[in-house]
């Protein structure tokens, strides 16, 4: 693989709502703000960790417009552009790299548990994307979509089309995917990235993951056990994992999205952890054990505001 424009960790940022369900952009830039000051070496925003599902459109060229202007070149931040029609996602996208955005993350055409589009489609949706930008695209393979990409026609992409360069890949057998898609991709594949909140970082950077997208709560503790890793400290890189790993697993297992703003919330980073409805809210018992798995660990997150 070429050196990668981007590597580490880059969390997906919480959308903050007040407790009408009205966007709250003050407690947004503090969460910014808490998430580069705990070492995210970049930021995602708007991805399905940032509910983007319950945005309008116009909340979330908002969004982008107040996040990056923030931001201002502090990491670089990737904008979740997803969208069925080709046209819209291109029209995202471009306005995402207009604001600023260093890269914009992008699922496979899908709708709904049924709408899917084969393979030369999908070629043809990430062509015209990669047609009408300049900064890289990440291919977001994750079972939401329920599309199925695999790694040959993964690697066929990223060789044949110009932007295309990182991959998120969540699906199961995550680390399996990544060293088929490393080893048929070769260089094309600049960013081979983990994602689903680390539960399987160790075994993906194993097998050549350079960077991973997790919550927004802590990325001070995921940068713990990925700067061992890169350092050649594997060992340590071990340690760190098992001691994060049950705030890890309450995350990826129980408290799902919501987790990065109750963590947030609880520390004063934010003053609403509520979901838009009809989210629902986590369940005060699955709180509860977060915030005292969380707390045996002492992250930034529930210090930061103090």
């Amino acid at each position: 693989m070429n050196t990668p424009r981007y590597r580490g960790v880059f969390p997906v940022a919480p959308t903050t709502f007040t407790a009408s369900g009205e966007l709250d952009l003050a407690s947004q830039k503090r969460c910014i703000d808490f998430m580069i000051d705990a070492g995210s070496n970049g930021i995602c925003i708007l991805a399905n960790f940032s509910e983007q599902f319950v945005l309008a459109d116009d909340e979330r060229e908002l969004l982008t417009k107040t996040i990056l202007e923030h931001v201002a070149g502090r990491v670089p931040v990737i904008v979740t552009t997803t969208h069925f029609s080709t046209r819209v996602c291109v029209e995202r996208s471009r306005r995402a790299q207009a604001l600023g955005a260093a890269m914009v993350m992008v699922m496979p055409p899908y709708h709904g548990a049924t709408i899917r589009v084969p393979e030369a489609q999908t070629f043809e949706f990430f062509t015209a994307l990669s047609d009408a930008l300049t900064i890289p695209i990440m291919i977001q393979d994750a079972p939401v979509s329920g599309t199925v990409l695999s790694a040959p026609f993964l690697a066929r992409m990223a060789k044949e089309i110009e932007h295309v360069a990182y991959f998120k890949i969540e699906t199961a057998g995550a680390a399996s995917k990544l060293r088929e898609l490393i080893r048929l991709g070769g260089d094309a594949i600049e960013g081979p990235w983990d994602g689903e909140e680390a539960i399987t970082l160790l075994p993906d950077f194993d097998a050549g993951a350079t960077g991973s997208m997790t919550g927004g709560g802590y990325p001070d503790g995921i940068r713990r056990i990925v700067d061992a890793y890169a350092a050649g400290r594997r060992d340590d890189a071990i340690a760190e994992y098992t001691r994060w790993l049950p705030l890890i697993n309450c995350e990826n297992r129980q408290g799902g999205l919501l987790s990065a703003k109750a963590l947030m919330q609880e520390g004063g980073v934010i003053a609403c952890e509520a979901p838009r409805h009809p989210f629902p809210a986590m369940h005060p018992a699955t709180r509860a054990g977060l915030i005292e798995t969380a707390r045996r660990l002492d992250p930034l997150v529930l210090r930061w505001a103090r």
